[in-house]
C-alpha cells in the first residue's frame, strides 16, 4: 500500500514565509541586486507605456527598472513593509509605480490585466509553484511575456540554501524553489499554454569585503539566514556559521583579499500563447 502524501497547511506556511522576509530588512541585501531587474527588464524588452506587475517584487528591483522604461507598473507582495520601501525607492527616483498587498498564489487582479508580468527571486518561493505559474499566466494577456529570474541549485545562492535546509528542514510535502532554476521544471509548471519559454544562465556577483563580512549581513538582514540561526542552539549556530563560510570561501573568485562570488541564476521569459 502506498502511503499517503503529507496534508500541506499553505496557509501556515506563508504565514511563517512573510515573518521570516519581513524580519531584518532585505532592502539591504535586494538593493545589490539591482541590475539583475534592469538586466530582466532588457531581455523581456519592454515598452513604454506597457502594463506591467511585479509579483513577490520584495524591495521593487523589476518594478523600478520597468517605471524607468515608461511602463504603468504595478508592485504586488504580501509583506506590506517591503511594497513601503519600493515606493520609498520610486519617490526618490521620481517615478509612478502603483502598489498592491497580494498573495503570488491568490493575485488580486482581472484575466489578461498586464503586458508583462515579472518576478526576480521572488515567485520561486511560493510553497505552491503550480497555483503561482496558474496566477502568473492568468493575468498576463494573451502574447504577453512572463520575466523570471530564479536561483538554480548548483549556484551559490542555491549552495546556501542547501546547507540552511540541512539545519532547518523545509516544510514537509513542499518541493524545493530551487526547482524554478531549471528548465525541466518551468516546462512542468507553464505547460502547453505558452508559445515559447526561452532562458540564459547569467551570474549576479556579490562583493564584500570578506567572507566574514558577507556571513553577518546575511545574518543581520536576509530573513531566512537570519531566522534560521534564530532556531539553532549555540552548538548549532557554529556548526551552521562554519559551514556558510567554508561555503563562500570555496566560492571565492578574489584575488585581492577582498569577496567576489559569482552565483548563478536562471532568466527566463515565457511567451504565453496567443
Amino acid at each position: 500500500m502506498t502511503a499517503n502524501a503529507p496534508t500541506v497547511d499553505y496557509d501556515a506556511i506563508k504565514t511563517r514565509q512573510r515573518d521570516t522576509w519581513g524580519s531584518g530588512d532585505y532592502a539591504v541585501i535586494g538593493t545589490t541586486l539591482q541590475i539583475v531587474g534592469e538586466t530582466l527588464c532588457e531581455t523581456v524588452d519592454l515598452e513604454a507605456g506597457q502594463r506591467v506587475l511585479d509579483v513577490a517584487a520584495g524591495n521593487g528591483n523589476a518594478s523600478l527598472a520597468a517605471a524607468r522604461r515608461g511602463c504603468q507598473v504595478t508592485a504586488s507582495d504580501y509583506v506590506s513593509s517591503l511594497l513601503e520601501g519600493t515606493l520609498a525607492r520610486a519617490a526618490s527616483d521620481g517615478l509612478t509605480i502603483e502598489s498592491r498587498e497580494a498573495d503570488a498564489e491568490a493575485l488580486p487582479f482581472p484575466d489578461a490585466s498586464f503586458d508583462a508580468v515579472l518576478s526576480t527571486f521572488g515567485v520561486m518561493f511560493t510553497p505552491n509553484p503550480e497555483r503561482a505559474a496558474a496566477e502568473l499566466l492568468r493575468v498576463c494577456r494573451p502574447g504577453g511575456r512572463i520575466g523570471l529570474t530564479n536561483w538554480t541549485p548548483a549556484g551559490f545562492i542555491g549552495q546556501m540554501f542547501k546547507i540552511v535546509g540541512r539545519h532547518v528542514p523545509p516544510p514537509a510535502g513542499v518541493r524545493s524553489p530551487l526547482e524554478w532554476g531549471t528548465e525541466p521544471r518551468l516546462s512542468e509548471l507553464f505547460g502547453s499554454d505558452v508559445e515559447a519559454i526561452d532562458s540564459q544562465r547569467r551570474h549576479f556577483v556579490f562583493r564584500y569585503r570578506s567572507a566574514q563580512d558577507w556571513l553577518d549581513t546575511f545574518r543581520t538582514y536576509y530573513g531566512p539566514t537570519l531566522k534560521a540561526f534564530g532556531t539553532l542552539d549555540d552548538a548549532g549556530q557554529k556548526a551552521f556559521e562554519q559551514e556558510l563560510l567554508a561555503l563562500a570561501d570555496e566560492s571565492n573568485t578574489s584575488t585581492t583579499g577582498a569577496l567576489r562570488i559569482p552565483s548563478e541564476y536562471l532568466e527566463v521569459v515565457v511567451v504565453k500563447a496567443a
